[in-house]
Formats: C-alpha cells, structure tokens, sequence
C-alpha cells in the first residue's frame, strides 16, 4: 500500500488491534501465535478494514489459508462482526533486523531462516498446519484420531445432584443412544460439559460398532457448512450429517446469529430426531436462555433432556486434583491436594494450572513437593483467584450504589442520571471482566465497542481531572465513586 494510500489510524483502531492479538493468541496458541504473528506480522485496523502485513508471499499464502477462520472469529468477539480482511506484502518486515525470508520444506514447513531453525514452535508445527496437499487423511470423525479424549468414568461430579443427574444421562445415552434425544448439558465455562461430550464420544464408539458417531464443535460444523454451500457439496454434506447415528456437538452457543447455519441445523435435528438417531448438545446456557438461536431451535432442545451443570465442589476438586498428579506420576501429598481444592475454586483449568506449576517448581528446583513450597509457588495464582465477576454482577453492584432500578443501564437514556453510571459501568466492566468490547457494548444497551472505548477514555479523563459527578442525587468524587461500586461489587 502507497504512502498516499494509507488511511488515517486512530487511537481506537490501535486499541481494537490489541484487543484483536490477544484474542488471536487465545485462540491459535501461544507458540503458534509467535511464530506466526509476532514480530513477521503487523496489523493494522483502519477505515473498517483488517490490514494485515507479512514478509513475504510464502507468509501470507499460509497465514490466509490456515488462519483465516480463527481471525474472523477473534474478530467477532471483540468487535461483534467481522471487517473486510486484506493480505499484503509489507516490505520492511522482511528486512534483516525483521525475520528472514522462508523457504518451504518438502513437508511444508518454513525452513532456511535462523529462526525457522531455532524457534521451537517452529520444530513442533503440527499437522494441523501443513498444507492439504502434505496432509496424512485422517477419518472424517470431526476429531483428530491422536487425540487423547476424557472418558465418562473419569468424570467426577461431587455431591452435586445436577452433576450426577448429567453424567447418568450422558452414560445413559451413550449406552442406547435415541433412548433420550436431544441432550442438551450446559453450564458455565470450564465446568466439565466437554468432558462429558468426549466421554459420550468415546462410549458410545465402543458400545455400538455399527453406529456412526460424530463428534465436533458447533465452530467446525459451521464452517464445513459454508465450505459446502460455496462449493455446491450440499447434498455430499447433508448426507454425511443425516445419516448419523449419533450427533454430538459442543460450544452451541457459537451459532448465535448464524441464520443459514441455524436453519440447517434445525433440519439436520429434525431428520435424526424423526429416526430416533441420538442428538448430544453443550452450551453455556440454558434453551430459554439462548434467544439468539431462534425458537425453533429452543423448542427441539426443551423436548428432551436439560442438564444443567454446576462448577466442581470441593470433593469434586479434590478429586480432579489427584487424578492430574496420577496422570503426570506427580508425587503430591494429600495436604497440598486439599490446600489446592480449598484455595482455588473457580473452575477445572485454575487446578491443573496449579499441578503444571508445582511440576515445573519441583524440578527447577530439585526440591519435592511440600506444603511451604506449594504455598510459594502458587500464591499468586491463589491471589489473583478471586471469585469471577460477570456483567450483571457489575450492573448490579452500580444500582446498588447509586439507587437505580434494575435495567436502567440497558435502557437508552442519555441523561447524566443513567449515562454516567453506565460510562462507569463500562469501565468497572473491562477492569474486572475478561469480556470483549463488544460483549460489554451489546449488554449495556446494544451498543458498539467504540462506544465502551469512549466511555472508557471519558471515565480516565474524570479520574485525572477529578472532576466531580451527580450521583444517586449527590456529588461524588470519581474515585470515591468507583470505591463504592467495588465494595458493593466485593460484597456480592
């Protein structure tokens, strides 16, 4: 692109731009997103479009053909759409002091480059990565075959009734599948619902041979959807779909908006539901809670099986905590197993982050596991635990400082009385949540990322200005403001 060409790059772009990497390295790796994305790969966001840069044609050939799908998908979640997306060669990145140029190996891989040949991530390039052409075929599973998959007996559900009503209906399923169709288990992230999609998987392969089993993510049949419809393999697509014995798909929830993908679930669901043909679903939420899949849809998941699903309890984490020590033949002593269930309490990931750290502890320091090193080691995942705070907590805890009624900051007001709160909001939002601009901007009154960056700036300019706002019919100081939306937010 010629200087003259460029368009202008605000500071909103910059910032929607780093939004846009983390995001991206969530979702390809980090090893993965280095190698790839690090210093070879400039972005850029402006005048609506995606620009992004690479060294050399060999890059973006790569890059388009085996990331396209996770950047449009880091750009849904922090924008809420997808922009125009261009590829170009940016010269100065393959300049010596960037990294040299790639050639291409026999097996696909860059090779030649120092880099190439020191980047450990660039030893380990999977198969996921080389081109079709290079590809061993693997069975059309919607897995990988080398995978290692959880089973049902692992699955601990605690004394949580919900739990054991989930894993008996999963075993149950699995045993005869169409004896309870649709299945549907949800529940927060991280809270076992893919574990028992894979232990149903896994089962149900075993005990029914002639039954075709697919297992995949509501991610991946959407894409193979797509390819479909573009290139004229509907019928090939919708035979492979229909004639299934077993349809097991995860993360449902992705589909929301997804109105043609909607519909070919739909009819895809009708087809193995009229054949007595198992149906397995996971979401993070409820059918009457998932509106953006449409009624018809919510309508098919409530007439079978709901299970909802609730974190681990302290029995369950005690649980899994031994069972990832066992799987790394990690000599861990029961008091530093109960220290970890007690302390961490969030979800599965928080325990088998811990057990990894005590891991690499031990040998880094040629010490065994204790109780005082455990406590060393892990006290800053401990601290930064914490219990996890949702957009309602935050909209809660900011009408209970400042007496609003309940919904006042989705509404559309652009008074001082609910504007300011909801820029408060917003910016209380993006310090103690994970959300994406756009997840924020949608649930405080369906509006747009830019408007929660601004909202943002608007909230740092009072705080460095301290500027005094009218709150719950009183002046308040910002900071003050902030404080006592936080106790309230800390209260519960």
């Amino acid at each position: 692109m010629r200087a003259g060409d460029a368009p202008e790059v605000t500071t909103d772009d910059m910032e929607i731009v780093s939004a846009l990497r983390c995001a991206l390295a969530d979702k390809v790796g980090n090893e993965r997103f280095e190698l790839w994305f690090g210093a070879n790969t400039r972005l850029e966001f402006a005048d609506g479009t995606l620009l992004i840069g690479v060294p050399n044609r060999f890059f973006l050939d790569w890059i388009r053909s085996n990331f396209r799908r996770q950047i449009e998908s880091a750009c849904l979640e922090v924008m809420g759409r997808c922009p125009a997306v261009k590829f170009h060669v940016d010269a100065p990145l393959s300049q010596p002091n960037g990294t040299s140029d790639h050639a291409v190996g026999s097996d696909g891989v860059p090779r030649g480059g120092d880099a190439a040949r020191s980047d450990p991530a660039a030893r380990a390039t999977s198969a996921e990565e080389l081109p079709s052409a290079t590809r061993k075929k693997e069975p059309s599973l919607g897995v990988s075959p080398r995978r290692k998959f959880a089973s049902l007996q692992s699955f601990l559900p605690g004394l949580s009734h919900r739990n054991r009503v989930a894993l008996a209906s999963a075993e149950m399923v699995a045993r005869c599948p169409g004896e309870m169709t649709p299945l549907l288990i949800h529940g927060p992230t991280s809270v076992g619902k893919t574990h028992l999609l894979e232990g149903i998987w896994v089962a149900a392969r075993k005990s029914n041979r002639g039954t075709t089993v697919l297992y995949l993510s509501a991610e991946q049949f959407t894409t193979q959807f797509l390819e479909a419809l573009r290139g004229s393999g509907l019928p090939s697509f919708r035979r492979k779909y229909r004639g299934l014995g077993v349809l097991i798909l995860d993360d449902l929830q992705f589909m929301a908006g997804k109105r043609a993908t909607q519909v070919e679930l739909l009819h895809t669901v009708d087809t193995l539901l009229r054949e007595r043909r198992q149906v397995v679903f996971a979401a993070s939420r409820s059918p009457a809670e998932l509106t953006e899949l449409g009624p018809e849809l919510a309508t098919r998941l409530q007439s079978g099986m709901v299970c909802p699903i609730d974190p681990p309890d302290h029995t369950a984490r005690l649980g899994i905590v031994g069972q990832l020590a066992a799987r790394r033949k990690l000599r861990v002593p029961r008091e530093v197993q109960a220290y970890i269930a007690s302390h961490l309490t969030n979800h599965a990931r928080e325990l088998s982050g811990a057990i990894c750290r005590l891991q690499a502890t031990s040998e880094a320091l040629g010490r065994p596991i204790t109780p005082a090193m455990a406590e060393e080691a892990l006290a800053e995942m401990i601290r930064n635990s914490g219990r996890v705070v949702r957009l309602s907590d935050i909209e809660k805890a900011v009408c209970s400082a400042f007496g609003l009624e309940s919904g006042t900051l989705h509404s559309g007001g652009k008074s001082k009385r609910v504007s300011h709160p909801r820029m408060l909001a917003m910016w209380l939002a993006r310090k103690h949540t994970r959300a994406a601009l756009s997840e924020i901007g949608q649930y405080f009154g369906r509006r747009s990322h830019s408007t929660v960056i601004s909202a943002q700036k608007r909230v740092d300019n009072w705080m460095a200005a301290g500027e005094p706002l009218q709150l719950a019919d009183r002046t308040w100081n910002v900071d003050e403001a902030i404080r006592q939306v936080e106790r309230h937010l800390m209260a519960g």
